[in-house]
């Protein structure tokens, strides 16, 4: 159900999977300077909600496909910065470069998934434990800091007390009348 994907920047590489159709209702795909390789996917072609499209600036070869909702984003610029591109709307015909075959894309194995897996988990673990001890710590050391934080949150809860009594009041009056 995913409308919008946004990687641009990342310095992603490697191959834009070919599963990438399955995505039904993306509606827009940005994978802008990355270092991208390998052909376009056939499988975009079944994005037919895609209407807006940036592939500019990765290593990007072969032809662009054509098909459905893709040949109705006919700017040049979401190719550019792609040398071995070709085919419409570039001005790059097909017939004068030489395509290469999809089966020289690399194959990945099962480990480096599970790999990957693991180095997702150990960096959000490592973000979380520095935003914990970069928030405890300090307050563990700064005794005046931790002294603001608990008097802001007794000034706050006595607030929202105050408001929710008032509240009840008014309600019982109104019923009273």
């Amino acid at each position: 159900m995913l409308v919008g994907l946004n990687l641009s920047n990342n310095h992603l590489s490697g191959v834009i999977p070919g599963g990438i159709g399955n995505m039904k209702m993306l509606e827009s795909l940005d994978l802008s300077g990355n270092q991208l390789n390998g052909m376009i996917p056939q499988s975009m072609t079944d994005l037919t909600f895609l209407s807006y499209l940036n592939l500019s600036h990765n290593n990007l070869v072969g032809r662009i496909p054509t098909g459905r909702q893709l040949q109705t984003l006919t700017d040049p610029s979401i190719y550019s910065g792609n040398k071995g591109l070709c085919g419409p709307p570039l001005p790059n015909n097909c017939s004068s470069q030489k395509v290469p075959k999809t089966t020289s894309n690399k194959k990945y194995k099962a480990g480096d998934e599970v790999a990957n897996v693991w180095l997702f988990y150990l960096d959000i673990m490592s973000g979380f434990a520095t935003g914990f001890w970069g928030v405890i710590g300090v307050l563990l050391w700064k005794k005046q800091w931790r002294q603001k934080l608990f008097m802001f949150a007794e000034e706050t809860k006595d607030k929202i007390y105050v408001a929710i009594m008032v509240r009840v009041a008014r309600m019982k009056r109104g019923r009273e009348h």
